[in-house]
């Protein structure tokens, strides 16, 4: 595995249950879920060949706003082998909890997908640090969705993100984070091909959160 694309800088803290939120390590998923009742569960798919473990502070306080989030171990750590394995489990069965699909990278390609293909399924998407979707077409989605995207990326460089505007319905929510590149999205190493942020890893996270907790609301 790419030693660049193992988590860092995540405190192990992060995993050890309180008296607000219970996490739970499990083959398939890192599950952090409120000790208290909720009705928003936040799927979360991470990019190619990161560690799901650098996700984990983003989406532990998540969590701590009063969702349930399950961030995906992808087969090979990539989403494109394993975007539609949360249909074989039971993940998505209960009717009286609202749906929240994000995914960083890759994982936000697949989130799309997986969108297109299962209409009714999810009830709000959120797209991370990606030019997707690009090769299918969700401007006739229904659901709210939101785009968090970073200046500095040079991954998923702002250009190539406004060229695939015609593909996602013209309700979405677009957000540029001024100095904010690819791999500070999670916290992991420098990835190949980004450009340099100018702005601290925290700062990115807290001005995510921001934006997701927002929109989820």
């Amino acid at each position: 595995m790419i030693l660049s694309m193992s988590a860092k800088g995540v405190d192990e803290e992060i995993f050890e249950s309180n008296a607000e939120i219970s996490v739970d390590q499990m083959d398939e998923t890192i599950a952090f879920a409120p000790t208290k009742p909720y009705d928003k569960i936040v799927i979360f798919f991470p990019g190619a060949l990161v560690d799901p473990d650098a996700y984990a502070p983003l989406c532990r306080k998540i969590a701590e706003e009063g969702s349930r989030v399950l961030i995906c171990k992808m087969p090979f750590r990539l989403a494109t082998r394993g975007y539609n394995d949360i249909k074989e489990t039971d993940i998505l069965d209960d009717p009286t909890k609202q749906y929240i699909l994000m995914g960083h990278s890759q994982g936000a390609k697949m989130a799309a997908q997986f969108v297109y293909e299962n209409p009714g399924v999810i009830d709000k998407l959120i797209l991370l640090g990606t030019t997707h979707p690009r090769d299918i077409d969700l401007s006739g989605a229904k659901i709210p969705i939101l785009k968090i995207s970073g200046a500095n990326d040079g991954v998923a460089d702002l250009g190539k993100v406004n060229r695939n505007k015609p593909k996602l319905p013209s309700s979405t929510k677009y957000v540029t984070i001024e100095g904010a590149n690819h791999s500070q999205f999670g916290y992991y190493g420098f990835q190949l091909g980004d450009s340099k942020a100018t702005i601290s890893r925290d700062e990115q996270q807290a001005l995510v959160l921001e934006n997701v907790l927002a929109f989820i609301e």
